[in-house]
């Protein structure tokens, strides 16, 4: 078996015992995202709008700096903007506020009003040296979305959409009970994060509209009243009836509203939402419920008509659109779209007259993130793996030529932002051995300066190494690891291993970024005395189509024959106590930890998984689908991979742990399997968390990062 190392001190202990004890110790509120003091200290920097001029505060002040300017001057304070607000009959307030910048000397910002209960949009203008109240929305308002330059904002209340244009407030919907406008749709996948959609020049408002009578009413349960409440949500299960969604414009001018005519079955989904800039065609990229087939469709924004399909993507297993679609500057023609046609997610351009789609990126890597264009619009920015799966760079394409710039220099992972002109980039980055750092760098990739340098603030604490290496899978695909080993290790002793797993798509565990992606709860784990182990196998995310795609019809089978050659790896290894090694996982995770539980007893010993999928049958349609079909379709696959009938296989120590009102890896899932152990005869441990979602946020993860090594201690 080969083995690669890269040995990444992140903070090498190789130091006396007496020394190492007057370093701190990590505790659970720690690991629980309770101390900010163990976490990178961040610096807010933007571009100033249409500027090479960036800000950032310092106290009560926003500051401003020009690139070539040696310092920065007093752009605006704290008293200033309350001097405004005075003037204007507004209550002061005790911090600058999140100010969005429309253009170099205004800005707006919502405020909460006390006299009158409502949500305030406010105008900051620097210049004018004053501040002007907008519009108002009432406080109960939700998923607010202001149209520049007018700022009109569209809000939801409940399940029905209003906007507001001054003082004169619209409620554009009157829906029944189970229709719901203005929401992200489809569970939010297929990349929809929200369900409103401005015209570019604000005069049209296009809004998802979701019919969800059809769907089955799954009960929640609320115990914090004496006579426990129904809090039922809709949540239609894999092969049952999904809801109905269609895209509505409403005209802000005249109060007509037309329906898409999005033609064929009700149950499709609706993606990558996108205006033509002559506000005039509206672009649906409509997805049939298998979701192997995708149509990017251009329609009427006046009369909601179909016009033509501008392409069409196949898959045998599935496409997953990750849209929209971006127009170049200046064409209401040419825009560009991100897909994995030829295996990896690369940029293409797509021309809404001739249907001709070029290219632009190609190579055994993916496109993380499209990042918009340069102001002339002959080049694209964005984010890719092209060096290296674990690091993101950031890239400047010319689209005609295909030369491209590697803006980003040092090796980890890059948050960039171009200045108004695309001289200069704000690099915002960490690495194995850089915990934050925020630079300026020129067009060619060269520092200009750095105006951010974060301490490692574990560097005080007893935390181990971390060891990056590469196993092989079944397949030649290469896996990354990751190895943290007590701050005290040492090699002539053996250690047991706690297997921290996910597994599933859209994660990367491990990355080049600050702890290696392990962050403060894994290093916890290390420092109680356990060698920590990560391994991303196949199905996880950004490596390419062949390696995510190996998991269709068939969840957990291939990801646990990876983490098996992990665990093969960590048993040749002499300080490994083979006999103590235990696998812990939460939602993807949990259904791998107990996977790995119930298939390779003789190697796991302890498992924890919490928030687990134990029968994929009970997962909701769209991310259910996609991967494992519809039950009916793929009946040999939801037995394979369910978890419940395999109960009688179960030895050892378990402990599930959920939250009791889930909405996403349903709490039945969990009861189930705990039923059939019982019929089964076999035990196993158990916790909940009352009151908890998906996961346990808040002081109360303390509790549960305490549980889970508690447990380990005790049993591995």
């Amino acid at each position: 078996m080969k083995k690669t190392f890269l040995l990444i001190a992140l903070i090498c202990i190789s130091v006396s015992s007496i020394f190492a004890q007057e370093k701190k110790m990590l505790t659970p509120n720690d690991a629980a995202y309770q101390n900010r003091s163990v976490y990178p200290v961040g610096k807010n920097v933007k571009w100033l709008t249409n500027t090479d001029k960036y800000i950032f505060t310092e106290g009560n002040d926003l500051m401003v700096q020009d690139v070539n300017a040696k310092n920065a001057s007093v752009m605006l304070t704290l008293d200033q903007v309350n001097s405004y607000l005075n003037q204007a009959g507004m209550d002061s307030i005790k911090r600058l506020p999140n100010l969005t910048w429309i253009a170099a000397d205004q800005a707006y910002y919502y405020s909460f009003d006390k006299n009158t209960n409502n949500i305030n949009l406010n105008l900051l203008d620097v210049k004018a040296k004053n501040v002007k109240k907008v519009t108002a929305i009432p406080s109960n308002a939700e998923n607010y979305t202001v149209t520049t330059p007018s700022l009109k904002v569209a809000y939801t209340i409940d399940n029905n959409l209003y906007y507001a244009d001054g003082d004169n407030q619209v409620q554009v919907t009157d829906n029944a009970e189970n229709v719901v406008a203005g929401q992200s749709v489809h569970r939010n996948e297929f990349a929809i994060e929200g369900g409103i959609f401005w015209s570019p020049d604000g005069s049209r408002l296009a809004y998802y509209s979701m019919d969800e009578s059809m769907v089955t009413d799954y009960p929640l349960v609320d115990i914090t009243e004496r006579v426990a409440t129904a809090k039922p949500i809709k949540y239609p299960m894999a092969g049952m009836t999904s809801h109905q969604v269609t895209l509505k414009i409403y005209n802000t001018t005249n109060g007509e509203e037309t329906v898409v005519k999005t033609e064929g079955p009700a149950d499709q989904y609706l993606t990558a939402i996108t205006w033509n800039p002559n506000n005039e065609m509206i672009y649906i990229g409509v997805l049939n419920r298998g979701q192997n087939h995708l149509q990017f469709n251009e329609y009427s924004a006046l009369n909601g008509e179909y016009l033509q399909t501008i392409f069409e993507d196949k898959d045998e297993q599935y496409v997953e659109p990750v849209g929209p679609a971006h127009f170049l500057p200046n064409s209401t023609k040419e825009f560009l779209w991100l897909a994995q046609r030829d295996g990896f997610y690369h940029i293409w351009k797509h021309n809404t007259v001739t249907k001709e789609a070029k290219q632009i990126t190609k190579g055994d890597f993916v496109i993380t993130s499209f990042e918009g264009f340069d102001k002339t619009g002959n080049h694209v920015y964005y984010t890719s793996t092209e060096v290296s799966p674990l690091e993101r760079h950031y890239y400047k394409h010319n689209i005609k030529s295909g030369k491209k710039v590697k803006v980003t220099k040092q090796h980890g992972t890059h948050d960039v932002a171009p200045s108004a002109s695309g001289k200069y980039f704000l690099d915002s980055y960490s690495s194995t051995d850089v915990a934050r750092n925020i630079d300026i760098m020129d067009v060619n990739g060269k520092m200009v300066t750095r105006l951010h340098e974060a301490e490692d603030p574990l560097k005080e604490y007893n935390i181990g190494t971390v060891e990056l290496g590469t196993l092989e899978a079944e397949d030649g695909q290469t896996l990354y690891t990751r190895l943290i080993k007590p701050y005290n290790f040492d090699e002539n002793k053996k250690y047991p291993v706690i297997i921290y797993v996910y597994g599933g798509p859209h994660a990367q565990l491990i990355t080049d970024s600050w702890t290696a992606g392990a962050g403060v709860y894994l290093h916890y784990l290390s420092q109680e005395g356990f060698i920590v182990f990560t391994l991303d196998n196949r199905g996880s995310a950004d490596r390419g189509e062949a390696f995510e795609q190996i998991i269709h019809r068939q969840c957990g089978q291939a990801e646990m024959r990876d983490q098996k050659v992990g665990i093969d790896y960590l048993k040749s290894l002499p300080y490994v106590d083979a006999d103590r090694i235990g696998t812990d996982g939460w939602s993807y995770g949990g259904f791998m930890s107990t996977n790995m539980k119930i298939n390779y007893p003789e190697d796991v010993k302890v498992s924890t998984a919490g928030g687990p999928v134990m029968d994929w049958k009970y997962y909701e349609v769209m991310y259910g689908e996609r991967y494992m079909d519809t039950p009916e379709e793929n009946p040999e696959g939801y037995e394979l991979t369910s978890l419940e009938n395999k109960t009688e296989k179960l030895e050892g120590k378990l402990m599930i742990i959920h939250c009791t009102t889930d909405p996403v890896v349903l709490w039945q899932h969990s009861l189930v399997f705990v039923e059939n152990c019982i019929h089964n005869g076999k035990q196993l441990d158990y916790f909940v968390y009352p009151g908890h979602d998906h996961n346990v946020y808040g002081p109360d993860r303390a509790h549960l990062v305490t549980k889970i090594t508690e447990y380990f201690k005790a049993n591995l």
